[in-house]
Parts: structure tokens; sequence; C-alpha cells
């Protein structure tokens, strides 16, 4: 059965359109199936700089720029309460551990043209990327659910279900970015779910919400990680729009469990043990119902194979505490379609043609992973490692999400070893401090 299309994606989210915009552009044809009518609602986004290289490649920056979407400079993170403390050598020049901020202008990185990002209404960014995959030459399918694919022939056949009918299209290979519906990992028995993370979150809108009630920046529109008082949990604060802020409240599963599926009363619950932000909420208008996100962290055994990659989410999710979540959908759609493309040069699909790919995104979330593990083992490690000047510019590489090229961060082994100290010595000013969730021995496997 000869193939229809060189490459079919499942799913046309970021990291289905991205890589479907860049193999179409190097002339490949292109099937993006996607089981959803654009656009559709998705949780809000904050983006990271490592985003812009991409959009710039695939030409979707002009239209990211002209959606008006609110700019993001930086991030800040705060604390239910303040600490001046002396962990890191500073002597007399002690640090306030209670707030952290950067500015993405603070360190140069490749292919970043300007100082700033986007916070992004999903529903309008994803349009804008899908719609931009076509332009460059993809063929679209929306309405169209993608459960399984055949790889028992001599190519692979994308079983596409439309309305009542199911349709067989032969593909020379598959590219799966179906998200957290994992087609491909659920089919092949590959997922695994998280050792360590186990979230879950109940997030809403909120209009007229005043964004500097936690802070004294003056960067109300930097995207804010708030901490609070409860074991592994946070909030977020993202601008939508000049005065619509998403909200949303991340804790762990078990937690949320306790409410018996309450999801107000969990929202409202959690963010009292910060009586600045709850005020600050009440007196907002909140614009849409709670909604949940749960199944927060997992990862495959394989991310490829003989005529198969998997991209973005469908390859691995990590708490997204950091923003990382689009940065890695469009960077694994950058990196794999180099893969792909040159693959479709030599004929040749295997497995071991997308060994690069692999290599690359197992090294870049790992980093994320510990990176991630290491704040909520100890959270006020971070902020003094983002004070330090010996790691802040590694820190706020990694923040930017310039993860896929370079070794191992030096400022990970530091926070590692600072760890490992606080868990074996029961007199450590930061022992008070140690989060539930314990960093990895060893890098993941999965």
């Amino acid at each position: 059965m000869s193939p229809e299309f060189d490459v079919a994606v499942i799913g046309g989210g970021p990291a289905g359109a991205t890589v479907a915009s860049y193999l179409a552009k190097a002339g490949l044809s292109v099937a993006v199936f996607e089981s959803e009518n654009f656009p559709r609602e998705h949780v809000g986004e904050s983006l990271v700089t490592a985003t812009t290289p991409v959009l710039l490649e695939i030409g979707a920056m002009p239209e990211i720029e002209a959606a008006n979407f609110p700019k993001k400079y930086g991030a800040a993170w705060t604390s239910a309460e303040t600490r001046t403390i002396d962990p890191l050598g500073y002597g007399d020049d002690l640090h306030n551990f209670g707030t952290a901020e950067i500015r993405f202008d603070e360190r140069d990185q490749p292919g970043v043209d300007r100082d700033h990002t986007y916070h992004v209404d999903r529903s309008k960014f994803d349009l804008i990327l899908l719609k931009n995959a076509e332009r460059l030459g993809a063929s679209v399918f929306q309405g169209v659910r993608i459960n399984k694919v055949d790889f028992d022939g001599e190519t692979p056949v994308v079983r596409a279900r439309i309305g009542n009918r199911q349709v067989d299209v032969p593909v020379g290979m598959v590219v799966d970015a179906s998200g957290r519906r994992t087609v491909l990992g659920n089919q092949l028995k590959v997922k695994v779910n998280d050792p360590v993370f186990n979230q879950y979150a109940v997030h809403t809108w909120f209009d007229n919400f005043d964004r500097k009630a936690l802070t004294s920046s003056r960067q109300a529109d930097f995207i804010f990680i708030h901490f609070l008082p409860i074991t592994d949990t946070w909030v977020w604060q993202i601008p939508i729009t000049d005065t619509i802020t998403s909200v949303g409240v991340v804790s762990q599963k078990k937690r949320f469990k306790e409410y018996d599926g309450d999801r107000d009363q969990f929202f409202w619950d959690t963010v009292a043990s910060r009586p600045e932000l709850l005020d600050a909420l009440k007196n907002a208008d909140q614009v849409k119902p709670f909604k949940t996100e749960g199944d927060y962290s997992y990862g495959m055994n394989q991310i490829a194979g003989d005529n198969f990659v998997l991209i973005g989410d469908a390859a691995r999710f990590v708490d997204p505490i950091f923003s990382s979540g689009v940065s890695v959908a469009l960077n694994s759609a950058r990196i794999a379609a180099t893969d792909i493309i040159a693959a479709h040069q030599a004929g040749d699909f295997k497995k071991e043609r997308f060994a690069n790919y692999e290599a690359k995104l197992r090294r870049a979330v790992n980093n994320w992973y510990e990176f991630i593990s290491i704040y909520y083992r100890l959270n006020i490690l971070f902020t003094a490692f983002v004070q330090d000047p010996r790691y802040r510019l590694d820190v706020l590489k990694m923040l930017q999400g310039d993860v896929y090229d370079d070794e191992e961060p030096k400022a990970l082994a530091a926070m590692r070893e600072v760890v490992t100290a606080v868990e074996n010595d029961p007199t450590h000013l930061w022992r008070p401090f140690l989060g539930s969730m314990r960093t990895p021995t060893a890098k993941a496997s999965f």
C-alpha cells in the first residue's frame, strides 16, 4: 500500500502544528489529524524565550505579534514568608530569600532577537500555529480522531475516525503530538507514571485582579509563582489580556481527593493560606468556571521507533512550574523535524535515524525535571541561587528554556550538593523547609 502522505501528525496543538510547519517547509507531504475543532479552549500559557527562535523559523511570529498578547519580560516568585539567612557563604551580606525575580534581557540567548516573550491565550495561540502549518502546505483535518496506528505492514496505517466512519490512511511515518492523550504511548504500552510528581491543578480566569497584590515589584506583567505554606503547593498568576488573569492552584492529587471533587472549595481553601492573595481574588471578578488538570507528570520508556516519534506532551510531561510546556512542545518539534527530514531524504524511517532527537530531548527534559524536583524539595534554595551572582545566569539560562544543546547546567550540580547536605544534617538552617518530594538520585530512565 503506497503512502498517501510522507508524515502523519496526530494532534494539531503547538507540537503538532510546529513539526508540520517545519516538514511542509522542507517539501514533505504532511497530514495533521486533530480530534477537536479550533479554536478550542485550553489552559492559559506563559511562554519562555526558547520559543522565540522556533516561532521565527516557522514564520509564525508576525501573527503572534499581531495578536497583541501581553508581553512577558521576566518571572517572579513569592514565598509565604520572608527569611534572611546565610547558607551560601555571604557573610555579612545577607539576602532576602522570600522572593526572587529575573528578567530575560539579563542574558543573551542564541536566536532570540527581543527582550520579551508572551503570555498567550492558548485558544488563539494554537489556532495561529495550526493555520501557519496549513499556510505552509500541510493538510489539516480537524474533527478527526486517531485512536490507533497499525505498524504491521510495510508502512504505518493511521486509522482515522470521521463521525461513525473509519478511514485507513497509509503514511511513511507517524509523529505523535497528541498531548496528554498519549495515543502511541498508550497503544505501545510505553507510558510510565512519574514516581515523584502526582500533581493536580484547579484554575480559572479573573477580571480586574490586582497583579501587584503579593509583590512590591513594578513588573505586574511578569508571570508570578506564589508558593503557599502548604507542602508542595503553589499558585500561578498569568496575564491573559490587559485586565484578565489566569490563576491556578497546583497541589498533590491526594490533597485534592480530600475534597471529594469540590473544585470551588479546594481552590478557595488553598488560596486562603495566603490571606493577601485571597483578598485580591475576592475583590476581582471570576469570569470562568473552575477547571481541573490531572495526570500531571509522566514519561515514556520509548519516544522513537521504526516509523514513529513522540513529541511534546505525548513524549513527556513535567510539572509546569517554570512554564516549560510550550517550550518543550516547540523545541521537540524543531529537533525531531531535523531528523525526520534527513530520514525522508535517505528513504529510511528506522529508529536509529531519530537517535539525535531522542538524546537531545531526554537530556533537556531531565534537566527540567531535576531543576523542578529540587525546587519542590527545597524551594528556599531556588531564591538563594537566583540572587547569588555565581549562579544567577546559569539559573536564568534554564528559566529561558535554553537547555537543549549543552550538558547539565553547573547550577544543578551545586543545588544537588546543597540539598544532600540539608537532607543529611538535622541541624541545618534549611532543614525545616524541606518539602516532601525527594530529588531523584539518578536521571530518570523515562
